[in-house]
């Protein structure tokens, strides 16, 4: 479902979601950003269903992989910030109903992401030095909708990865990808959220998932888009 300019593709998939179903993906027509969103029906508690935000985060990095450069780097500040290069693109988010109950299915999910595709002032790459859009990394003609659509397939092969070998093979995917900590090893908890170990001690940390995305790391609300 194509919107137009200035609307909001994850508050319109879930305002339809209920309605809608699953496979429905929602995108805003712009050439600066690609914004999308795909309705989910887990079939498991919501409390170990928000891994699927997961399996989005893995199908978007691989969706940008496909139009890298060699050697570029694509990387994922835990939970949900992409990062080219060390500059922010953009990220992904995760939506479920207000209504719903940890240990019971929720009516639907909703991944939804952004990705800075151009950057809109010529100097922004001097002027905010942690943030990037792909033009400025070299990605050549990637535009919003191959975005888009490149994530689409990947989605589709990530989920199909997960129901026929389980979601273990997803969590060593996401984990690779998370930009690099040394000394830290990570692992993922059976919700989903982030326990790390430092190594040669016994020093344990978790970092909850829930709580981690009510609030987009990546998102400023003032821009409407990815931060600066």
């Amino acid at each position: 479902m194509r919107l137009r300019e200035g609307r909001d593709a994850f508050a319109h998939a879930t305002d339809i979601a209920t309605a809608s179903g699953a496979g429905t993906l929602t995108y805003v027509g712009r050439f600066d950003l690609a914004e999308f969103a795909v309705v989910l029906e887990p079939s498991e508690p919501l409390r170990t269903a928000r891994r699927a935000f997961y399996a989005g985060m893995v199908a978007l990095t691989d969706a940008l992989r496909a139009f890298a450069p060699p050697k570029k780097e694509v990387a994922i500040d835990w939970p949900d910030a992409i990062r080219v290069d060390g500059g922010l693109v953009g990220g992904g988010r995760l939506g479920w109903p207000r209504s719903a109950k940890e240990g019971e299915p929720p009516r639907w999910l909703v991944f939804g992401a952004m990705i800075r595709t151009v950057a809109m002032n010529d100097t922004e790459a001097g002027v905010y030095p942690l943030a990037s859009a792909l033009d400025q990394e070299g990605f050549g003609e990637a535009s919003a909708v191959q975005v888009t659509e490149s994530f689409a397939r990947h989605l589709m092969r990530v989920l199909d990865c997960w129901q026929a070998e389980g979601f273990d093979g997803i969590a060593r995917e996401f984990l690779s990808r998370l930009s690099p900590e040394p000394g830290i090893s990570r692992s993922l908890a059976d919700n989903g959220d982030l326990v790390t170990r430092r190594i040669g001690t016994k020093t344990i940390g978790r970092q909850d998932l829930r709580k981690s995305l009510l609030s987009p790391s990546w998102f400023d609300p003032d821009l409407g888009g990815p931060r600066r």
